[in-house]
């Protein structure tokens, strides 16, 4: 058993034959015989099942609720045997004396320390198999979530080529406006040159322009410049 909350009752003893049942009466049994009867009360205690869904995972209470763990009529949980073990009347005394009042405390109200055993493994089993339940919970979200982020990424790379494609083709468009525009400038510089060459006889200033044209629509170059 990987779980150590059971060495209280079976760390301590004289090496007196005895069983669980014989702590009950204040008796020391061998450890290892002790240590194997709790083992037999953990081993006869059924697995855990969830009647109902847990609202709150922080709220212990609610897990133990959902695993069907009530506190019988008597009162004594382990918790309850927690609580005697830290009060100030024995919290500061000798193991031994620590043990021997608790199975004073339970041999008076009637309660087996198998019952208290029981309750003990009953709620660290209802915690390790909702931890399971959670942990298998957290690997579906990851899986659906991965496999969301996949679509996404694929998404995005297909906007992303589009995009790029479409930027590539803005591009090539502006290339070859500006090789069209290029080409008609050098057309239009020689028609101003044949039109500069016709005025030139009978002006002495060209007022034909044969360069580029500014954005002020002064001259750029005229016929002899």
């Amino acid at each position: 058993m990987g779980k150590k909350w059971y060495n209280y009752f079976v760390s301590v003893g004289d090496g007196s034959e005895g069983s669980a049942a014989g702590e009950q009466r204040g008796d020391h049994p061998e450890p290892a015989n002790a240590a194997q009867a709790i083992a037999e009360i953990a081993a006869s205690v059924k697995p855990t099942q969830f009647s109902q869904p847990v609202a709150d995972p922080t709220s212990f209470e609610q897990i133990y609720q959902a695993a069907e763990i009530r506190t019988p009529p008597h009162g004594f949980t382990i918790f309850k045997i927690a609580d005697m073990l830290k009060s100030e009347h024995i919290r500061t005394l000798a193991a031994e004396i620590k043990r021997s009042s608790v199975l004073l405390a339970l041999d008076a109200a009637g309660v087996k320390l198998q019952e208290v055993i029981e309750d003990a493994v009953r709620r660290d089993r209802a915690l390790d198999a909702f931890e399971v339940v959670q942990q298998r919970a957290l690997e579906q979200f990851e899986a659906r979530k991965a496999d969301e982020n996949s679509k996404l990424q694929a998404e995005a790379d297909r906007v992303l080529n589009e995009l790029r494609a479409k930027i590539q083709a803005n591009n090539d468009a502006l290339a070859q406006e500006r090789e069209r525009m290029q080409t008609w400038r050098l057309q239009k510089q020689q028609e101003e040159r044949r039109i500069a060459d016709a005025v030139a006889p009978f002006a002495s200033e060209n007022p034909i322009t044969t360069g580029p044209a500014t954005p002020s629509g002064t001259p750029a170059q005229t016929p002899g410049q």
